[in-house]
């Protein structure tokens, strides 16, 4: 009889052992990026030798992949809850809330760390291939939450495009929740669930194009120099492959050019990679700038930033370099650029409050409506996956106008 009890605690010990590294493996990969936290730091952080851990996991990518599936099951399950509400408000709402439960119930150690989805792309085959399978499936079931809405499933296009935002923006909430202390998490949920379903304006704002969207495409894009092709070649390579994936050879290759070429415009790819970060920053800071200068209402200079921002992206001054780059940042550089992007979201929530002073956006949390803001910004970045054929203006119906109207707003 003693041995089925001995192989049952030995299964439980296992199981509890992986559960662990699970959890510190997640929060290093969210906190290093998947390149750069290594098997060696998770065995650290659980008392094991790197040796032990290869018992569990034979090599990283078999760890990141356990990671990302664990989150993704996670997540499936949060939404499978969520599809039981009858109608796609009450589902939405429901969505975010339950999603922030569990953040809320990380953040006071109740349960193991999510990992992020921001570094996937980062993967190689055959890994890339299992997660974005199991990715692509979740996306479909968080679709449905959407289903019996405006956008019927026979409109395949812009029921991606929502259900993007709608994924993207709730994963995003990763990145701002810590801010809340855990037993807020619920009013910050509700917040966002009700910015989601009912928008941003109030009764009487239209979604239109003003004088200031001619104003904003005077922001100077990138050039025709030289350094210009490096800037949107780096930026591109950064968003598909991360930072350490964006070697001078790739960013060269990519250029037709060589090594050679690339050190005689480039001191260093530190030196390029920051540029491109600040080139981003340029065209924000810049197109705020001429926005709050403007005698518009607030709901009109906020929609037409977001709209110059999505369409500069795609245009052929493009792309803009996505947010969550700052993962993989050497230390010395992860801070500053952090500081700054910090700096740009908080006239994002500055855009909101005049909106309310003036009464052309509704009383809501503009903290919340800020980091959604500047999330469907960022998340503007992987919409071609879901809409291949997305270009700057059809990006702006699909993608920019259901945030300030509503995911569930008719078009």
């Amino acid at each position: 009889m003693e041995e089925p009890v001995n192989a049952t605690r030995m299964t439980q010990r296992y199981a509890k052992k992986r559960e662990a590294i699970l959890h510190e493996a997640a929060r290093l990969f969210n906190r290093s990026g998947i390149k750069g936290a290594t098997l060696s730091d998770v065995a650290g952080a659980v008392g094991l030798s790197t040796n032990s851990i290869t018992y569990y996991y034979k090599k990283k990518e078999d760890l990141v992949v356990a990671c990302l599936l664990r989150s993704i099951e996670t997540v499936s399950g949060i939404i499978a809850s969520a599809a039981r509400e009858s109608t796609p408000e009450q589902r939405v709402r429901s969505f975010v809330a339950l999603f922030l439960a569990r953040l809320a119930r990380t953040a006071s150690g109740q349960e193991g760390e999510m990992m992020t989805f921001r570094d996937v792309h980062v993967l190689g085959s055959p890994h890339s291939e299992v997660v974005f399978a199991a990715y692509i499936e979740m996306f479909r079931t968080c679709r449905r939450l959407l289903a019996s809405g405006p956008i019927k499933p026979a409109r395949r296009v812009e029921l991606n495009a929502r259900t993007h935002l709608l994924l993207t923006l709730t994963l995003w909430t990763m990145s701002w929740s810590a801010r809340y202390d855990p037993e807020d998490f619920a009013l910050a949920a509700a917040r966002m669930g009700d910015i989601l379903v009912e928008g941003i304006g109030s009764a009487a704002s239209r979604w239109r194009i003003t004088a200031l969207d001619g104003a904003l495409t005077a922001v100077p894009g990138a050039g025709d120099s030289a350094q210009d092709a490096f800037l949107r070649a780096a930026t591109a390579l950064i968003n598909e492959a991360g930072y350490r994936g964006a070697s001078v050879e790739r960013i060269s290759a990519r250029l037709n050019l060589t090594k050679g070429a690339f050190y005689h415009h480039n001191p260093s790819k530190e030196e390029l990679i920051s540029a491109c970060f600040e080139r981003k920053f340029t065209v924000i800071r810049e197109m705020q700038r001429i926005a709050m200068a403007s005698r518009a209402s607030g709901w009109d200079k906020l929609c037409a930033v977001s709209r110059a921002l999505v369409r500069y992206h795609f245009s052929e001054h493009g792309p803009l370099l996505r947010t969550s780059a700052w993962s993989e940042l050497p230390d010395e550089m992860r801070e500053a650029k952090l500081l700054v992007t910090a700096r740009l979201d908080q006239r994002f929530v500055s855009l909101l409050v005049e909106g309310m002073q003036d009464g052309s956006i509704r009383p809501l949390d503009q903290a919340i409506a800020g980091a959604l803001v500047s999330g469907m910004v960022n998340a503007a970045v992987l919409l071609d996956r879901w809409v291949p054929d997305v270009n700057g203006e059809n990006a702006i119906e699909l993608f920019v106008r259901p945030l300030f109207e509503g995911l569930l707003a008719r078009d």
